[in-house]
């Protein structure tokens, strides 16, 4: 946005780019969320693991993770994150996964 000189406190109204575009835009969605009370890495690490799923299967996973019988694979941003038994689903990932809030 381009700064404003006399209105600081009004809010930026340019569109979103995407890096693509999709090939049936009636049955995709595109979403973008700004001030959210949420930790980034948590929410880059679960967006991965639901990404490129279906809708049905992306709800039921994330239904999982809540209940804890699934667990979210920590891959970019995994210090401190222990290694759980449930993360052998994920072998790529040295066991590091855990149930992000």
């Amino acid at each position: 946005c381009p700064p404003y000189k006399y209105y600081p406190s009004q809010p930026c109204t340019m569109p979103a780019k995407y890096s693509k575009t999709p090939e049936n835009p009636t049955k995709s969605v595109c979403a973008k969320g700004s001030n959210l009370r949420v930790h980034f890495k948590n929410t880059r690490e679960t967006a991965q693991a639901i990404k490129g799923m279906k809708l049905r299967k992306a709800q039921k996973y994330l239904k999982d993770v809540v209940e804890k019988k699934q667990a979210v694979p920590f891959r970019r941003y995994n210090g401190g994150i222990g290694r759980k038994a449930q993360g052998k689903m994920h072998p790529r990932h040295n066991g590091q996964a855990g149930w992000p809030k």
